[in-house]
């Protein structure tokens, strides 16, 4: 189940916080790997490393890094300070974190009888790539700070915290699109949730994980997607995106506004996924039970059409809100973040991130 290889580090390629990314020596010739200093140490050329290449052989692009599973020769110090939250838990590289929500934390007094998000919107996405196109359209062409009032109408300082699941990698530190978002203040934190871990703040559940983005870090707007690379089967059910629709009713029953951002494409190659993607009619129409706002881009043509007819078995379930989408491109084209979806960027699959971008656009209508 798993491929172990030793070697030996030749250089560093590449840092971003809480990841280094690493060019490796071994026994069939060299590989790109890539280290988690707080989990292992930070690794220096030189260093004999103990790695997991299982990604690397199968190919996988999101995931397709050897990863650096010790530094046999020089072992970390041992963690200090409080914290009794595992994650990763029973793995070989489980990790004890404080959660927000337990009993040593500062903010436990906070979460310990928190019930309400106070209406907060929550924007609810199926890939992680939907992040930086939802904060393009909520944000406009100008960045996250645009004067008095920002663009949209939206107010400054906004401060927008992202939702980390645990459908995809589990370390939020693999993101370098959330480091940088963070960095340049688009986002005022990211929250790992579930058996994800490496966030400004660590919960239990989606559940803690949105009540401490809105009463930690003080969010006005909270964007759910799972990390980086989802999982899919080609089946009805076997998709790690069915947690969207478990986020939708998370939401609603803390009393937030769920916004849900529909994944679409016109340039995947699966037609399963061409139009509305069948992961988002199943989790929002079937696993979410509470009522949401799905948007739904006003693509032009006849592509939009299908979108539209597509979305509309939704409606029964779902309050179907139809965003216009002239000058998303523009703002799309402003992010501070490559924007790719498997594989695919801004102008070989505009309607997918255009229609996370109208999520965005929506939300700014909600919050103006």
């Amino acid at each position: 189940m798993i491929r172990w290889r030793k070697g030996e580090v030749v250089a560093v390629r590449r840092e971003w916080p809480g990841a280094v990314e690493l060019d490796v020596t071994l026994a069939e010739g060299n590989c790109r790997a890539l280290a988690y200093p707080p989990l292992v140490g930070r690794p220096e050329p030189g260093d004999t490393v103990l790695l997991n290449t299982t990604a690397l052989a199968m190919g996988l692009g999101t995931g397709g890094y050897a990863m650096v599973v010790a530094l046999p020769d020089r072992l970390p110090e041992d963690p200090q300070g409080p914290g009794h939250l595992v994650k990763a838990r029973y793995t070989p590289l489980q990790a004890t974190v404080l959660g927000a929500d337990e009993q040593d934390s500062p903010h436990h007094e906070i979460l310990r009888e928190a019930d309400s998000l106070d209406g907060m919107p929550v924007v609810v996405a199926d890939l992680h790539s939907a992040l930086p196109a939802v904060l393009c359209g909520l944000y406009g062409a100008h960045g996250p700070q645009g004067g008095t009032k920002g663009p949209e109408g939206v107010p400054e300082r906004l401060r927008v915290a992202y939702v980390m699941l645990d459908g995809g990698a589990l370390p939020g530190w693999f993101s370098m699109s959330a480091a940088r978002l963070r960095e340049l203040g688009w986002l005022c934190g990211v929250v790992t949730t579930g058996q994800s871990f490496g966030g400004d703040v660590e919960a239990v559940t989606v559940h803690t994980g949105l009540l401490a983005a809105r009463h930690v870090l003080g969010a006005d707007v909270a964007v759910v997607a799972q990390g980086p690379g989802n999982l899919g089967t080609g089946t009805r059910w076997g998709f790690s995106g069915v947690s969207a629709g478990e986020a939708v009713n998370a939401a609603a029953v803390l009393g937030g506004r769920p916004v849900a951002a529909l994944r679409v494409s016109e340039g995947d190659l699966r037609e399963r996924h061409v139009g509305v993607s069948h992961h988002s009619l199943t989790a929002y129409g079937r696993v979410a039970l509470a009522r949401a706002q799905v948007v739904v881009p006003d693509l032009p043509g006849a592509f939009g059409e299908k979108v539209r007819e597509q979305a509309a078995v939704l409606a029964e379930r779902h309050e179907l809100v139809r965003v216009p989408v002239e000058g998303l491109r523009d703002a799309l084209a402003t992010s501070p973040v490559r924007l790719s979806t498997m594989g695919r960027g801004l102008d070989e699959d505009l309607a997918g991130f255009v229609a996370s971008a109208a999520a965005g656009r929506h939300v700014a209508s909600l919050l103006a």
